[in-house]
């Protein structure tokens, strides 16, 4: 046989696998309708295994590990139909519209003049902020209905995730409203009569020691870690000894500080996105992107799975995001964005299927970008 006359053989090979492939899907809506009349539940773990034990008993060994890879995915294609029939009529959620030319009140970590106060004078304009030393008394403000709104940084371009918020939204249970970028421009200050060639030491966010390393490395600076960038300012402020801080420009006229260097972050673009939380759930008419935590089981193709989920729903993951979880035998915890909205039906079923399937899953909010 010449090679069209294979591609044919295949050609038709796929013709009769996908006929199968719809009379497979028509047995499992069946199937789906059976356990909503019955009140059964759609996942058994169990079965699913027994169908994969004896798909790998019955071919070629070399072809073991392929075929029961075939047959997860349309058990798991099975698995998203079943559950799309079987939440069809789940409910939208309540929620506030998201006003943010209203004045609110809203938690700030740092002081005047810092990136994060900068985020905030985007997200909302006309609300005064109230500056608190760190996030976790941000997180806390929100939580105890002390503010409206706080305002945290989650991601900068060149130094990546902030670990610490990303902490905070998994152990608080507020949510994400919107979101806005800021960018970035670090400069080393320090009091007007300090003898530069005396400074050793470098206070700021840990963020943005990492972001300057290059800079610190170069001057032989010794980096040392503070709560923000604001408040490290304001610490050489007020301190005696020679010493400087990494913040922006206006954070240091703030303080009255001298610029020694500015632009000293190891990239030339450098921005860093802020996230605005509130205890109850916000949307936005246009909100657009939807952020979940979740942790997957110890085995193989556990994230290659759930991705299946998101392949078959028609929705784009725009971000996935891993963090270890402390005082665990090395779990993961998976921060995911993708596009949509929790009004859709499709999204609203999809995360159904989650929190039913996974022993951790949280909805970490549904919000678009305020430029």
């Amino acid at each position: 046989m010449d090679l069209n006359e294979l591609r044919g053989e295949i050609n038709e090979i796929d013709r009769q696998i996908l006929e199968l492939f719809e009379k497979r899907m028509k047995v499992c809506g069946q199937v789906a309708e059976y356990k909503i009349a019955k009140g059964l539940p759609i996942f058994h773990p169990d079965r699913e295994q027994q169908i994969i034990d004896r798909v790998k008993r019955s071919v070629d060994p070399e072809l073991s590990e392929s075929a029961a890879t075939l047959f997860t995915n349309l058990m798991d294609i099975s698995k998203c139909r079943q559950f799309q029939m079987y939440y069809a009529n789940e409910p939208r959620p309540k929620s506030i519209t998201l006003d943010c030319t209203k004045n609110h009140t809203m938690a700030v970590a740092g002081t005047v003049g810092s990136y994060t106060h900068a985020a905030a004078s985007k997200l909302l304009p006309n609300s005064e902020p109230q500056f608190y030393d760190s996030f976790a008394e941000v997180f806390a403000a929100v939580e105890s209905g002390t503010c409206d709104f706080g305002i945290v940084p989650i991601v900068n371009s060149t130094a990546g995730t902030v670990n610490a918020t990303y902490e905070l939204m998994s152990n608080y249970s507020l949510t994400i409203c919107a979101t806005t970028k800021v960018s970035v421009n670090h400069c080393l200050v320090a009091k007007k009569d300090t003898d530069v060639s005396q400074i050793k030491r470098v206070y700021s966010h840990e963020q943005a020691l990492m972001q300057c390393s290059n800079y610190l490395s170069a001057h032989g600076y010794s980096a040392r870690s503070y709560v923000n960038t604001s408040l490290a300012a304001a610490h050489v402020a007020e301190s005696d000894e020679p010493i400087a801080a990494i913040c922006s420009e206006i954070c240091a006229e703030h303080f009255g500080l001298n610029i020694i260097d500015r632009s000293i972050a190891n990239a030339d673009t450098n921005y860093t996105r802020f996230i605005m939380i509130s205890k109850e759930l916000r949307l936005d008419p246009d909100a657009n992107t939807i952020s979940v935590a979740l942790r997957l089981p110890h085995q193989p193709s556990a994230l290659y799975r759930l991705l299946t989920k998101f392949s078959v729903c028609g929705l784009n993951l725009t971000k996935i995001e891993s963090r270890p979880v402390a005082n665990t035998d090395f779990d993961v915890m998976f921060y995911l964005d993708f596009e949509g909205s929790v009004l859709s039906p499709v999204v609203l079923r999809l995360m159904r299927e989650l929190e039913t399937e996974l022993k951790y899953f949280k909805f970490l909010g549904n919000y678009k970008e305020v430029f």
